[in-house]
């Protein structure tokens, strides 16, 4: 660990859910090669939910520029100017600007060079939804965030681990949307993203995509499905005629056991779950979530605020922590 380095932005995430005492456990278990993080939330509040957790980890009030010189003898905290009031398990709307202030400020602490990515813990969708948040999720949010600044900005959610890559192509809609919005150049516009970022930030020199079909073995030459004739083959004729090196379509239930695993370095699924299941199911606890297509690096853990064990220090700090050396690598 280096003091040397701008420190990582961290996010509070939802007050209500885990992610509080995910941060103060990430810090409790941090390694001598781990990053310097800084977290921007209430220093009183996360010093509150770590004596209730019993994750009793020193808090040092700071600022991004002197976070990480603080890192070594506490969870260095920016704070937060909207008030923070939480109870565990019980999201609130009224945490929303709160909430939103913490995410607005990481990014802004990335375009001041106070620090090198932001690591976001999870939100309540639903709770912001209520205070009028009109983005799906947080890769769109960060999307209109880099473009606010100039940025240029086609945000793609990654699902990353050792073990499988996965890019869903339409990300946080009703299935019943997905074949209306499943275009050819949605997925041409995705798998350039993931081809450009696979090499310049996880250093693959030559990307290989595998491309999943919409339908039941991948639209069974048109018998269960027109889409993977009329939209995703011709996307793939196009990425390949670009150099991309892109597979398929094929079908979902074969693509996603080891030995078809080892002929592509991330696949391309056409909905939330087609990817995200078999993502969650191999590396639960490993597993990353990295948007792709902005002008800075944003990683969270794989999963959401888990409201049903938030405050009882019980929460595995892994997908966090795996998030935050993710984040350390992909800014090295």
């Amino acid at each position: 660990m280096s003091a040397e380095r701008p420190p990582l932005a961290m996010t509070m995430g939802d007050p209500a859910g885990i992610g509080p005492e995910l941060a103060l456990a990430a810090w409790l278990g941090r390694g001598a090669d781990d990053p310097p993080f800084f977290v921007l939330a209430s220093p009183g509040w996360l010093a509150d939910v770590g004596r209730r957790a019993g994750l009793d980890a020193p808090i040092v009030e700071t600022t991004p520029a002197r976070a990480a010189a603080d890192f070594a003898r506490g969870l260095p905290v920016a704070p937060l100017e909207k008030p923070v009031a939480a109870e565990s398990g019980r999201s609130d709307a009224a945490n929303a600007g709160a909430i939103l202030e913490s995410i607005e400020r990481a990014v802004s602490a990335v375009r001041a060079g106070a620090a090198r990515a932001v690591v976001t813990n999870p939100i309540a969708k639903a709770t912001l939804y209520q205070a009028g948040f009109r983005f799906p999720g947080h890769t769109e949010y960060l999307g209109e965030l880099a473009r606010a600044w100039g940025g240029p900005a086609f945000p793609v959610m990654m699902i990353w681990s050792e073990s499988l890559a996965v890019v869903p192509v339409t990300i946080h809609v009703a299935l019943a949307q997905v074949p209306p919005l499943l275009t050819r150049d949605l997925i041409v516009e995705t798998a350039r993203v993931v081809d450009r970022d696979l090499k310049a930030r996880f250093g693959v020199a030559r990307p290989r995509l595998a491309v999943a079909g919409l339908n039941p073995h991948a639209g069974e030459g048109g018998a269960m499905g027109g889409e993977e004739i009329a939209i995703i083959a011709p996307a793939i004729a196009d990425l390949r005629a670009e150099g991309i090196d892109a597979a398929g379509p094929l079908p979902a239930d074969t693509m996603f056991h080891a030995a078809a695993r080892a002929r592509y370095d991330v696949a391309l699924t056409m909905y939330h779950d087609q990817g995200l299941i078999p993502a969650k199911t191999l590396a639960f606890d490993e597993g990353v979530n990295v948007t792709l297509g902005l002008p800075f690096v944003r990683t969270s853990p794989d999963h959401g605020t888990a409201f049903d064990i938030a405050g009882r220090g019980i929460a595995n700090p892994a997908s966090l922590m795996a998030a935050l050396r993710l984040a350390d690598r992909l800014t090295r």
